[in-house]
């Protein structure tokens, strides 16, 4: 007599084919985006993940011929596009020796800003307060970035947490197969198939630094990235600052620019969602649920992946490429002490022993950083602009009687507070210059 099991009596089936390719698209090409930046990473991906109709249309994109672009329409972006690498503009940078004023810098310079903006300040915010900013101080004399030098990856303990997907589609399939659900079994294999070779081949590509190499006459680098309440000093020689403001970082995907490898892997996880689409109803109850619960532990997985700032990784392994070089920061109060700190700081890279010193006009910087056009700022600007210059040891900011004489009283009081700012904002200067060193 044969005993019927109830998983074959279930007339109960969960339709799960209708959103099994859709559920954690998102997730799923976050996971995928990351897979560059965790050392062997690449070889993780053997496990069933959601969102594999989303993941072929999103990197089906990257394959460049016109078969592709028919399978997969849209624009064609770069591997450094496609996987968050490149596409972020960092702020204008303007180089005070150099005469260089780039209104837009690179994806670098971003995370350069970035890295500059979760560092913590040195002092306590004093002095009269009213737009509060930052000036930090990065110096990269000793930074020594290669052509075509390879970006190191993060750890690979965040990568080994892919275990527990594996682990968990490998039960589920090995238990359809004890249940004798082969269909089930079989769908949780094309599934883990078609995760696994897109992750290693997309995987593959190799992180790089492509630099920009200046003439070995130029002048010092010196210059400063201006945001609208930070301002980020960049310090060293012209190689190392253009390693920052112009560098950027390549992603080779092997010689075949029609990256066809990956387009046959997008097309593989769309094959994957149509027949998934069609079989997994046909499946028992039971296989559906063990076809689903390996869906939910990916997406989990996935989703953990996604939590971890994928800009925040690119900033410490950028961080590491540049053998960390240190960052200084201090909080002004105001625009007036925070120009007047950096503009100081910006001058003690000068060396005054060269005639090429006179290229550094600090009224021209200081005009960038506040170009209100009033006849206050401007007296002001003047007058910082020549304490800046001053070789006398102490610097004084009282307005002086030729300064004020075209003003009017309210002009005056306005410009003697203005200078009260900038003399907070050299002392910061000068609390710089014990904490760090400040010569070229």
């Amino acid at each position: 007599m044969s005993i019927n099991s109830p998983v074959d009596k279930a007339s109960f089936t969960l339709d799960t084919s209708g959103v099994m390719g859709f559920f954690g698209g998102e997730e799923a090409l976050s996971a995928m985006s990351t897979v560059h930046l965790y050392q062997g990473r690449r070889w993780l991906g053997w496990y069933n993940s959601p969102g594999s109709y989303t993941v072929a249309k999103k990197f089906g994109q990257l394959a460049n011929s016109r078969f592709w672009d028919g399978v997969f329409p849209g624009p064609n972006p770069t591997p450094e596009e496609m996987f968050g690498l490149d596409g972020k503009d960092g702020p204008r940078f303007i180089g005070v020796f150099s005469g260089t004023d780039m209104t837009t810098t690179g994806h670098l310079a971003y995370l350069t800003v970035q890295k500059a903006k979760e560092t913590k300040e040195k002092n306590h915010l004093g002095g009269r307060i009213t737009a509060p900013g930052s000036v930090s101080i990065i110096d990269v004399d000793d930074v020594k970035l290669q052509q075509g030098g390879k970006v190191p990856t993060m750890k690979i303990h965040h990568a080994l947490c892919a275990a527990i997907p594996i682990t968990s589609s490998l039960a589920t399939c090995l238990t359809c197969a004890f249940a004798r659900d082969w269909l089930a079994f079989g769908l949780i294999i094309l599934g883990m198939v078609s995760n696994g070779l897109s992750c290693f081949v997309i995987g593959s590509g190799k992180l790089s630094f492509r630099l920009i190499k200046p003439s070995s006459y130029a002048p010092r680098g010196d210059g400063f990235l201006l945001m609208r309440n930070d301002i980020v000093i960049l310090k060293g020689a012209e190689k190392e600052v253009t390693s920052i403001t112009k560098a950027k970082l390549v992603l080779n995907m092997g010689d075949n620019e029609e990256f066809n490898a990956v387009g046959m892997c997008s097309l593989l996880l769309l094959s994957q969602f149509l027949v998934q689409l069609l079989l997994v109803p046909r499946a028992t109850l039971f296989g559906q649920i063990m076809f689903l619960s390996s869906l939910v532990v990916s997406w989990a997985y996935n989703s953990f992946l996604s939590s971890l700032e994928k800009e925040k990784i690119q900033t410490d392994l950028l961080w590491k490429s540049l053998d960390y070089p240190p960052i200084t920061k201090f909080a002004l109060p105001n625009r007036g002490s925070q120009a007047t700190c950096a503009c100081f700081v910006l001058h003690a890279g000068v060396d005054l022993s060269k005639k090429s010193s006179t290229n550094f006009k600090p009224k021209k910087i200081l005009e960038c950083m506040i170009p209100n056009d009033t006849r206050v700022w401007e007296a002001w600007r003047e007058h910082v602009a020549k304490q800046v210059l001053s070789k006398e040891k102490n610097k004084h900011f009282e307005p002086y009687n030729e300064l004020i004489a075209d003003l009017e009283d309210e002009e005056q009081q306005l410009l003697k507070q203005l200078l009260a700012d900038a003399e907070y904002g050299y002392r910061c200067y000068q609390k710089s210059v014990e904490t760090c060193s400040l010569t070229p």
